[in-house]
Formats: structure tokens, C-alpha cells, sequence
């Protein structure tokens, strides 16, 4: 039993730390971030799930919270951001689960935000939607490579 609650205990720290960086990633690269390529270097870490599941949710919320903070773009980009963070997670993670080359993460990772947020900001900026999603998807190839090679440089170096 004790063994199970500080494995728990670990979890939620974790959790709570991958929360905080993403909005501090958010928070110092926020000149990038929301423009027209949105650079994002805070998408790296959803291929943290790749590593450790049960960061998916967590990783959600931390979009969520940058987008409340700083996106004002309204509840869409609020929960939408949420959404994308727990989508492009997932199939970061799944990835990893059906061994596929860690390489494969970009997908997602790129076509996740890139395909996705534009669904709600043509809308909301009365932009067409196509023009956002190649924008968005070129600004995701940064953060996509960072994200495999944070998960081949963490792999070995920290126990999630």
C-alpha cells in the first residue's frame, strides 16, 4: 500500500512540474508562439507521454492554462487547447505503444496543433482555414523534432 501511494505521490508532482514548464514555455516564448507561424517550443513536451501516459491529461492543462493566460482567443481556444493537448498526447503515446521509430512522433505532433486549432481560429479570426493549417504546421516542425529528441535524450536519464 505504501509503495502504491508514493508512486501516486510521484505521478501528481510530475504531473504538476510538466503543467508548470508548459506554461512557462508558453509564458517566455509568447512573442513566437501566437503569431503567424506559431512556433509553440511548449508542443516538444507532449511526446513526454511517449515516456509516461499519464501525462496526458496534465499536458492538456497546461495548454489550456497558457491559452487562458496569454492566447485570448476565448473559451474555443481555452478547451480547444485542452483537446489538441490530450489528442496529439495520445497519439504521441501511441506510437511509442505499438513501437513505431520515435520518428513517427512528428506527425502527430505537427498535424496535431497544425491541423486541429485551425478549426476554431478560421472562425474566430475569419481567416480561411487551409492558410492556417499550412501556417500552424510549418511553425510545429521545430517543436516536433525537439520533442523526439527530448524523448531519446530523457529516456534513459529519468524514471517516470
Amino acid at each position: 500500500m505504501e509503495n502504491r501511494k508514493v508512486f501516486s505521490t510521484r505521478k501528481i508532482a510530475i504531473s504538476g512540474i510538466v503543467i508548470a514548464l508548459y506554461a512557462i514555455l508558453m509564458y517566455f516564448t509568447q512573442g513566437f508562439a501566437f503569431g503567424q507561424y506559431q512556433i509553440r517550443i511548449a508542443t516538444a513536451l507532449y511526446s513526454l507521454s511517449a515516456l509516461a501516459p499519464y501525462l496526458i491529461v496534465p499536458l492538456g492543462i497546461g495548454n489550456m492554462i497558457s491559452n487562458t493566460i496569454m492566447g485570448g482567443m476565448g473559451i474555443y481556444d481555452i478547451l480547444g487547447g485542452f483537446l489538441v493537448g490530450v489528442i496529439t498526447s495520445t497519439f504521441t503515446y501511441l506510437i511509442e505503444r505499438v513501437h513505431f521509430n520515435r520518428w513517427f512522433m512528428i506527425i502527430p505532433l505537427v498535424c496535431g496543433p497544425g491541423l486541429i486549432v485551425p478549426i476554431w481560429l478560421s472562425k474566430i479570426l475569419n481567416v480561411n482555414y487551409t492558410i492556417l493549417a499550412v501556417s500552424l504546421c510549418i511553425g510545429q516542425i521545430i517543436p516536433a523534432i525537439a520533442g523526439v529528441l527530448l524523448v531519446k535524450h530523457l529516456e534513459s536519464k529519468i524514471k517516470f
